[in-house]
């Protein structure tokens, strides 16, 4: 579907992360981004300054504002952001956005939307990570009600709330979220690709054309489940002793696993090409985490062609069939992960049936879609939001194909 759009339609987007930053939400709001100035947007950005080098790598368009923030405990890398509302409301009265996005709920994004609010802007937000599940693993358990109390009201106060898989409408829905809409996620088929295979990556790796190579991407923290991983694959070694692990991402538990799987390849961050050249030369994809809405790590490894074993759960749970692109298994099912893991790595039959299958299941996820939907969104809300009489009344609705 195509759109016609007001030149100069101003889009606000609130966040802690973007690039350079490597995360899921990073990654989707630079793609988000990119897709909106394509289609006309002007936007600009307010997120915390996250070093003195603070650059964006988006293209013209993006108008940026950085923000006071502190560090986030373990995510050192990164900084949350400290309340605005007064500077928010000052810098839309002095130019105000057709409409706000909050795409994560930390102090700033609370002030973006009290500040909206007050202005009579409209506002939509995303729900990108499970804050309240992520509690559980960091000692503040106790304070998981809250959390999603304080998350449902932020939510609640704007016009829509956006969210990338049916499973995680539902849920929200059932925990009183108001308002809850569907905006799947992109993977980059032209990138992430079979063809990105190296035999040189896996010869610096140790890994011979028959040992099998398994691959985990993500941050190497607790909320990411690795630890099931390395758990996996010494199961896996005792029938394989010539597999190899390779682990791809950073993060505060890194240190600890590498001194419980010394024999693992710590392979750092990696982005663009050096990153689908990893995801392709693996063979077995694990990937046990029970905390992500959707899991980026997921499409991708199987746009890479790998053999996917996952817990039943977002991104996995939509785009995997047990036994024809990929293989399932119970949230929560420890022991019955390891096994999968354990019988995957030793069926090469399997392994290439699920590898061959795996790419074309994943080619309907076009970034283009999703730019499109996030766009006709946006322009209902606006539209939505309008009074009759308005100079741009109707000005900003998506048209046809047909009349585009």
């Amino acid at each position: 579907m195509e759109f016609k759009i007001k030149q100069g339609l101003r889009i606000a987007i609130v966040t802690e992360t973007f690039p350079p930053e490597v995360n899921g939400v990073a990654m989707t709001l630079g793609r988000i981004v990119e897709g909106l100035l394509q289609r006309g947007f002007v936007v600009q950005l307010i997120r915390p300054r996250q070093s003195v080098d603070d650059k964006l790598h988006s293209g013209d368009g993006v108008e940026l504002v950085l923000a006071k923030g502190m560090p986030i405990p373990t995510y050192q890398d990164l900084r949350l952001g400290l309340p605005m509302k007064g500077t928010l409301c000052k810098l839309w009265t002095l130019q105000r956005p057709d409409i706000v996005h909050v795409a994560t709920e930390g102090p700033l994004g609370w002030s973006a939307v009290c500040a909206a609010s007050k202005l009579k802007l409209p506002v939509t937000s995303s729900f990108h990570t499970n804050f309240h599940r992520y509690s559980q693993h960091y000692g503040i358990g106790l304070f998981t009600r809250l959390i999603d109390r304080y998350l449902c009201k932020l939510h609640n106060r704007t016009d829509a709330t956006l969210v990338p898989t049916r499973a995680m409408m539902r849920e929200l829905q059932e925990r009183s979220y108001k308002k809850v809409m569907l905006l799947s996620r992109g993977v980059a088929t032209s990138l992430f690709s079979p063809e990105k295979r190296s035999h040189e990556l896996r010869k610096s790796w140790g890994a011979t054309q028959d040992e099998v190579v398994v691959l985990f991407v993500s941050r190497l923290a607790r909320e990411k489940n690795v630890g099931l991983v390395i758990e996996a694959f010494q199961t896996i070694r005792l029938r394989l002793p010539g597999a190899k692990l390779v682990l791809v991402g950073d993060g505060p538990l890194r240190k600890q696993l590498q001194a419980d799987c010394p024999q693992a390849v710590f392979a750092g961050v990696r982005k663009g090409e050096d990153l689908a050249a990893h995801y392709a030369s693996g063979d077995v994809f694990l990937f046990p985490s029970l905390t992500e809405t959707f899991g980026n790590v997921v499409p991708e490894a199987l746009a890479s062609g790998l053999a996917v074993l996952s817990y039943a759960n977002a991104a996995a749970r939509e785009l995997i069939i047990t036994g024809q692109n990929g293989v399932l298994i119970n949230p929560g099912a420890a022991a019955e992960f390891i096994e999968a893991a354990a019988a995957l790595a030793s069926d090469k039959a399997l392994q290439n049936t699920l590898r061959l299958a795996a790419p074309a299941s994943v080619t309907q996820l076009s970034w283009d879609a999703v730019h499109n939907s996030f766009a006709e969104t946006l322009c209902k809300t606006i539209a939505q939001h309008q009074t009759p009489g308005s100079s741009r009344a109707g000005s900003t609705l998506p048209v046809s194909p047909s009349s585009a």
